[in-house]
């Protein structure tokens, strides 16, 4: 314990107004990273190897445990070496994030009011007749891997192409449709599924639609083949049994209509 004692006074022996600028501004790199990854499984799984290295820590230098104690003191570039393979989804959301505020305080935001209307009618009618439909509006977040997979279209958003697409036996009704900007971009998409527990009344589209927005800030938009209910995927989180006013405040609310603001 002296000589730990002996290192801490070293230390601050050596503490001055460049050091503590040094320290604040690690401090707000690592505190802004851990509220990016606040809620996400990630922080569980820091949460628990804190634990454990703080009381890796104590018992090494308690009952001066060498072996211990070498690695815990060597173990530190591995660490780091090690944080950017295990959270690299966690990661790269948190770097998307920040990115796409960047992109809101530069105004470099895609407006969606030309084509809302399109989509209101589209689901209006899907929703009637119990046709299945996914359609994934992009944001700020390019989904270029994704579409690359459907087969691309490149058309103007218009009711009854989007009802045509998923109409039953069409060669495209299988997969998504994604619409970037004014433009619907590619039908037949692909999507990852979502790991996470959904009501048992909710199929595959409904995990398609909600795993794209747990991996990027698409909106999601989900007809039931078998109810007519309208979903809304966002954020990760599913918005289910919209009614017509429902889905017109969430679609404006979320993608800056002309009745409300992008979030």
């Amino acid at each position: 314990m002296s000589d730990f004692g002996n290192f801490l006074r070293d230390n601050f022996q050596q503490f001055d107004a460049a050091a503590a600028v040094d320290i604040f501004i690690i401090w707000l790199i690592f505190f802004g990273m851990l509220m990016l990854l606040r809620g996400t499984t990630a922080m569980a799984v820091i949460r628990g190897a804190t634990i454990v290295l703080i009381g890796a820590f104590i018992l090494g230098r308690i009952f001066d445990l060498r072996v211990l104690n070498f690695l815990l003191s060597n173990s530190f570039l591995g660490l780091l070496i090690a944080l950017p393979v295990i959270f690299r989804e966690e990661i790269r959301r948190a770097l998307e994030r920040i990115g796409r505020t960047a992109a809101r305080a530069f105004g470099n935001v895609q407006q969606y009011d030309e084509t809302l209307d399109a989509l209101r009618h589209a689901v209006a009618g899907m929703a009637q007749r119990k046709i299945g439909a996914l359609i994934v509006i992009e944001r700020e977040t390019g989904l270029q891997e994704y579409t690359e997979r459907g087969v691309r279209i490149d058309a103007e958003p218009s009711s009854e192409l989007l009802q045509g697409i998923f109409f039953p036996n069409s060669p495209l009704h299988d997969g998504a449709v994604v619409i970037r900007g004014d433009r619907v971009a590619a039908a037949s998409v692909t999507l990852p599924l979502s790991e996470n527990e959904l009501p048992g009344d909710l199929g595959t589209r409904h995990r398609a639609g909600l795993g794209i927005t747990e991996r990027t800030d698409a909106v999601s938009i989900v007809v039931s083949e078998e109810t007519g209910d309208v979903s809304v995927a966002a954020d990760g989180r599913m918005y289910t049994r919209l009614d017509d006013v429902r889905l017109r405040g969430l679609l404006d609310r979320l993608l800056g209509g002309a009745n409300g603001s992008a979030p």
